[in-house]
């Protein structure tokens, strides 16, 4: 486990607050848009069917909004790494003009000046202004507990009832554990290493890794996602390209593209890029990927929207 539990144990009045922050658009500059506005639950945590979220005042996000589950086991976050430690990965929305566009010490400001908030976070942490470190163990309590490890794959291993996989879903299991599962690694199908797939030949737009490295080997390398719950997360890749799980491995059958970062994984023996699939082969590993769906984790009504107190809340007032 990555994620120091010990240091905020979890607490229900904490989740609690920390889901409440999560759903607040009015932590955003203009009070439209939350966490939860581009990550849903239903969805886990990803924003369904939208390449680029929209951020104030319609902005576009850069890349595609990530799905968010089984955090505390991950080493940095966002798709080049930049952000170390779960509590530090609110920051970087939050305060990105293109997504909440609110300094945190106007964040903090918007919280103290509410009542509300100033008694729930008294009663956890005592009394005194609201501060940073509150603030964000506080949405970490929440984020740290999306947890997705029940879906009907997660019970064919732990031979439970319910977990029995049809024949293409087994062909596509086999598949993927000799094709795919070099990076997609451990439970939680993802190893979290930075790789470059072969999406682009240059890398002017979105460098990935390299925009936090300045390093030209990390030119074109994105996080490894995780695979759980894949068949709900669409669009795919770190800018939404890809609508389908079948345009998606179309990509890595006859679509790889040179360049000099490619991952060695994606270059064959022969010379040929990418990773050889037929057609019925694909259409088994799509059978596989739909098994990883956790449908308990997607409709859990401890992690969907709180029920709004009162039902109009007024925008919370930054402090003159």
């Amino acid at each position: 486990m990555v994620y120091g539990l010990a240091k905020n144990p979890p607490d229900a009045a904490t989740f609690e607050l920390g889901r409440q922050l999560f759903y607040d658009a009015r932590l955003s500059s203009d009070g439209t848009v939350s966490c939860g506005s581009c990550h849903q639950v239903s969805a886990a945590f990803a924003h369904a069917g939208q390449r680029l979220s929209s951020g104030v005042a319609g902005r576009r996000a850069t890349r595609n909004a990530p799905a968010l589950q089984n955090l505390r086991w991950r080493h940095s976050f966002m798709a080049d790494g930049g952000v170390l430690g779960l509590e530090l990965q609110t920051l970087a929305p939050l305060t990105s003009p293109a997504e909440m566009n609110t300094p945190l010490a106007e964040a903090l400001a918007k919280l103290n000046a509410d009542p509300a908030y100033r008694r729930r976070f008294a009663a956890i942490y005592g009394p005194g202004p609201i501060d940073t470190p509150q603030f964000l163990r506080a949405l970490a309590q929440f984020t740290a507990a999306l947890t997705s490890a029940n879906s009907r794959y997660d019970k064919y291993v732990r031979h439970e009832v319910g977990g029995v996989l049809t024949a293409p879903e087994l062909r596509g299991r086999a598949l993927f554990t000799a094709k795919c599962s070099g990076c997609h690694a451990t439970d939680l199908f993802s190893d979290d290493s930075f790789r470059n797939n072969g999406l682009d030949r240059t890398f002017g737009r979105d460098s990935g890794r390299a925009h936090i490295t300045s390093r030209a080997a990390d030119r074109g390398r994105f996080r490894v996602p995780s695979l759980r719950n894949v068949a709900r997360t669409a669009p795919y890749m770190h800018d939404g390209r890809f609508a389908t799980l079948p345009q998606v491995l179309a990509h890595y059958a006859h679509g790889v593209q040179p360049s000099p970062t490619l991952d060695p994984l994606l270059r064959q023996p022969d010379g040929r890029l990418g990773i050889p699939l037929s057609r019925q082969q694909q259409a088994d590993l799509v059978a596989f990927l739909r098994t990883l769906t956790d449908t308990e984790f997607l409709t859990n009504p401890r992690l969907a929207p709180p029920r709004a107190e009162p039902a109009h809340p007024a925008p919370l007032a930054t402090r003159n």
